[in-house]
């Protein structure tokens, strides 16, 4: 299980798309510095990008990203030192931690942040990773540093809404 960093700045960025999105669920990705090797190392998030929840129903609830959204992302970091590490998304007047329906519509090896966003106030912020052998969650450590500290935060931030 990798634990997670991330700058202030960028953890910012997510809960404003979570008061924004809300009273629904927001949802976007995590872009991390590519890193071949152990497994364990931790994953350095340098980048978010929203993406539109585009759950057909009730999206206080729940949130899908489309595959051709995942595919734009990933052809986005070709050719570049970075991947698509993982997803974020928001649980309004919920915790921060995974439902069952995200656990069972998640993927091993991505990270998964959730931020508790309540009455336009996000609040708590956790990591996750999907278990191979169980596929459970388990909370992972998440580290957050201000850009100068962490050294982080690359310019290919994406934050705008489509």
């Amino acid at each position: 299980m990798r634990p997670v960093e991330i700058s202030d700045e960028l953890v910012g960025e997510i809960r404003r798309h979570a008061r924004e999105a809300y009273p629904d669920e927001c949802c976007g990705f995590l872009f991390a510095r590519a890193t071949p090797g152990s497994p364990d190392a931790p994953r350095t998030v340098v980048g978010v990008q929203r993406a539109p929840n585009q759950f057909e129903g009730e999206r206080r609830r729940r949130f899908v990203i489309r595959p051709e959204e995942l595919r734009a992302a990933e052809r986005a970091t070709e050719g570049t030192e970075r991947e698509v590490a993982g997803f974020y998304h928001s649980h309004p007047d919920h915790p921060a931690r995974p439902s069952t329906f995200d656990e069972e519509h998640a993927w091993p090896w991505y990270s998964y942040l959730v931020v508790s966003v309540s009455g336009r106030d996000a609040l708590e912020v956790a990591a996750f990773e999907l278990e191979d052998d169980t596929g459970r969650f388990q909370r992972v450590p998440l580290r957050i540093a201000s850009p100068a500290v962490a050294g982080v935060t690359e310019n290919l931030r994406t934050s705008g809404a489509r």
